[in-house]
């Protein structure tokens, strides 16, 4: 449905699905060969976390502009690439645009507006690296377009984040190392609905699955807060998230070794109830206080 006064190619990636994807990919690829450029796999990609997927796309990504739009999202703006693409031919201090989308509930089949989306529009072309760690959803994938200069550089600036595995978020990371480098545009157009399933990479069933996921993206954040040494306010913020949420994942999975360790000398008490099985204990009675505390009328 794209309307574009340029050439684009949709590059379709099907990771060795068992559904009758490749199928439909096929008819979509002998219908429109000048657009849809299909990659099909023998073995599931994702799921070697090891940087793979990323180079398979890398390779097949030739255009001077990325935009994103994973499969279970759509775009709905016929202009969203016109758009983007017409503002960063423009503006050559901007390095990346993305904008609003609406949300998708499938269990419901409700739509809603993004839960951030005040927070968007008021930061609007302002946003920043530290804007990016402490607010999470600020970008939404399905909705950047980056020049592709600036993504292939990202992609070899920090090996421990990526290509190695150790995270299960890649996103964030780029648009942190974007903001870091050029001014991020915001369109306030709603060109997408991202679809919120019950069980996804980032919505997981089960709360051991959903800590695994909460702590490798807080200890994600945590790392670029260190590395960058990131201001105080922020960097104490995301300390506590992480400690949070690391904690309670070791009470659920007592032999996990941290990517991310948490900093030296800080939660010691905690960490010696740890080595004596009694920190599940601590932190339950912890989290009652909290859910008292925040049920408290102002």
């Amino acid at each position: 449905m794209q309307k574009t006064d340029f050439r684009f190619e949709a590059i379709v990636h099907d990771d060795a699905s068992t559904d009758g994807s490749a199928a439909i990919i096929r008819e979509y690829a002998e219908k429109y060969p000048d657009i849809i450029k299909p990659i099909y796999e023998t073995e599931n990609q994702y799921s070697k976390r090891d940087g793979s997927l990323s180079r398979i796309m890398n390779a097949h990504m030739h255009g001077k502009y990325i935009a994103f739009c994973e499969g279970d999202d759509y775009w709905t703006d016929p202009l969203k690439l016109q758009k983007q693409v017409g503002w960063l031919e423009e503006h050559d201090d901007y390095v990346m645009s993305h904008s609003n989308c609406l949300c998708f509930h499938q269990s419901t089949g409700k739509f809603t507006h993004d839960k951030i989306e005040k927070k968007k529009i008021e930061i609007g072309s302002e946003l920043s690296c530290e804007d990016i760690i402490r607010f999470p959803r600020i970008v939404m994938t399905l909705t950047v377009v980056i020049r592709k200069s600036v993504y292939d550089e990202i992609a070899f600036s920090d090996p421990f984040i990526f290509g190695s595995g150790n995270f299960l978020l890649g996103d964030i990371p780029r648009w942190y190392s974007a903001a870091r480098m050029g001014k991020i545009h915001f369109l306030p157009d709603i060109t997408s609905v991202y679809r919120e399933l019950n069980s996804s990479a980032s919505h997981i069933k089960g709360f051991k699955n959903r800590y695994k996921f909460s702590v490798s993206a807080q200890g994600l954040r945590a790392y670029l807060c260190r590395r960058d040494n990131l201001s105080a306010d922020l960097s104490a913020l995301i300390e506590r998230r992480y400690a949070n949420v690391l904690l309670h994942h070791l009470v659920l999975n007592p032999d996990y070794r941290p990517v991310v360790p948490l900093l030296p000398n800080t939660y010691r008490f905690e960490l010696f109830l740890q080595r004596h099985k009694l920190l599940g204990i601590y932190l339950a009675i912890k989290d009652v206080f909290r859910k008292l505390k925040l049920s408290k009328p102002l």
